[in-house]
């Protein structure tokens, strides 16, 4: 990058640039950093293509984002292929695998969903003990790193009877869950399918993804359970399963508060956040129940469907429960 202070001309033609940019991303025809496939084996390359604008140029980057924000490797790049390994050999040399965003930049102006790198590490098994969940825990040496996962980030959007729900999901705290939930997203799943299970008492939950409407329907597979430790709060998406914990399969519910589900931390899988909607998280959990919290005139979840993520940083922030409305 060019560490010369600006000019007012150079200032000018940033500014340019920053707004055909943002034009570009409001007509769609936004750059993008795209995998060229999902899986990429330990030390091999890691090929990916950058695509801009046309009539856009200017100083391009990615940058290797934590998860909590934190840079961790920045490098220049140009249009066309890219090979992530070449840029940055960290991937492979890390002591400590972590998940990672990259994220590209034009002249330091984020642009385009990042794409979320996920180490393919042997996972921690989840077993009961008692009646609590309990998760192995893996020694170092017996731990094997076998290559990176890599998808763009993406939003999920709830289009339900009572109004739309936007989630952000969490790729960091449970790669799989969110793997297993994009699939059946993109897949149609989730197509006119009840609310089923709503709880408003206590501020708990409204479970949905069975296309019987019974509470007893999947997708007709499992998954084991992952160790996600996002806390359990309102809006945000969390796995549902029977006593086993690794029957982990479509349905899926979401919270209504902190206080009525921190009870769930660690024993379910928490994968994502709402972002938008709240006011359709406190109509589901108005709706009137009958017996078994089954609702009397059930909600709709018509569809889900996954929207590119924002740039990294550049989103809304979680939702947390609106105040009690004074009358």
């Amino acid at each position: 990058m060019n560490n010369t202070p600006h000019t007012p001309a150079s200032v000018f033609v940033r500014t340019l640039i920053s707004l055909t940019l943002l034009t570009c991303l409001a007509t769609g025809a936004h750059a993008q950093l795209t995998p060229d496939r999902e899986y990429y084996g330990i030390n091999r390359t890691i090929p990916m293509t950058i695509e801009m604008p046309a009539g856009v140029a200017g100083d391009v980057q990615i940058t290797l984002y934590q998860p909590d924000g934190i840079v961790a490797a920045t490098a220049a790049a140009t249009e066309g292929a890219v090979d992530l390994n070449g840029l940055f050999p960290v991937l492979w040399t890390a002591t400590t695998p972590m998940t990672v965003y990259a994220q590209l930049l034009v002249d330091d102006e984020p642009i385009g969903s990042p794409v979320v790198l996920i180490p393919m590490v042997s996972p921690n098994l989840a077993y009961l003990s008692g009646r609590a969940v309990v998760f192995t825990k893996r020694q170092p040496q017996s731990t094997v790193y076998a290559g990176i996962r890599a998808w763009s980030d993406r939003h999920v959007l709830f289009s339900t009877t009572l109004g739309d729900i936007e989630f952000r999901l969490r790729p960091d705290k449970a790669p799989n869950t969110v793997a297993n939930f994009i699939d059946l997203v993109e897949g149609g799943y989730y197509t006119d399918i009840i609310f089923h299970r709503i709880i408003g008492k206590n501020q708990f939950m409204a479970q949905v993804g069975d296309p019987t409407g019974t509470g007893s329907g999947g997708p007709g597979r499992f998954i084991d359970l992952e160790e996600s430790d996002l806390p359990h709060d309102f809006g945000v998406l969390s796995m549902a399963r029977t006593g086993d914990p690794n029957t982990n399969g479509g349905q899926v519910f979401v919270c209504f508060s902190r206080e009525g589900t921190k009870f769930l931390d660690t024993q379910y899988c928490s994968f994502g956040q709402a972002v938008s909607g709240a006011d359709t998280i406190l109509a589901l959990e108005a709706v009137e129940v009958g017996a078994q919290d089954r609702p009397i005139n059930p909600p709709v979840l018509k569809s889900a469907t996954t929207i590119p993520a924002p740039p990294f940083g550049t989103g809304p922030e979680a939702l947390t429960r609106p105040e009690p409305t004074e009358r």
